[in-house]
């Protein structure tokens, strides 16, 4: 498995014994688990008007990967918006 400079530096933290893992609190786990349930909670609805071509187009994308073209649209959506999206490079 390959980790990137910070993985590496808690492995080795952890494994030079700078680091202990410690229990989490009944507040600390209460706190993780409100985050991760607001994390995928969607709570914005819209409406968006798109071509017919890109609806078809969007739709047919979904199918290939098995998921609702609502879902692959939320998700392209919140992959730009954290800019894992890479533009293409114009010829």
């Amino acid at each position: 498995m390959k980790y990137n400079d910070e993985e590496k530096n808690i492995i080795d933290a952890y494994n030079s014994g700078k680091m202990k893992l410690t229990t989490p609190s009944e507040k600390e786990l209460e706190d993780i688990k409100a985050a991760a349930k607001n994390t995928f909670r969607k709570n914005k609805k819209i409406t968006l008007r798109l071509y017919d071509h890109d609806y078809h187009g969007i739709q047919k994308k979904a199918f290939e990967m098995g998921i609702p073209y609502q879902t692959l649209i939320s998700g392209l959506i919140h992959q730009y918006i954290e800019g894992e999206l890479i533009p293409k490079k114009s010829v």
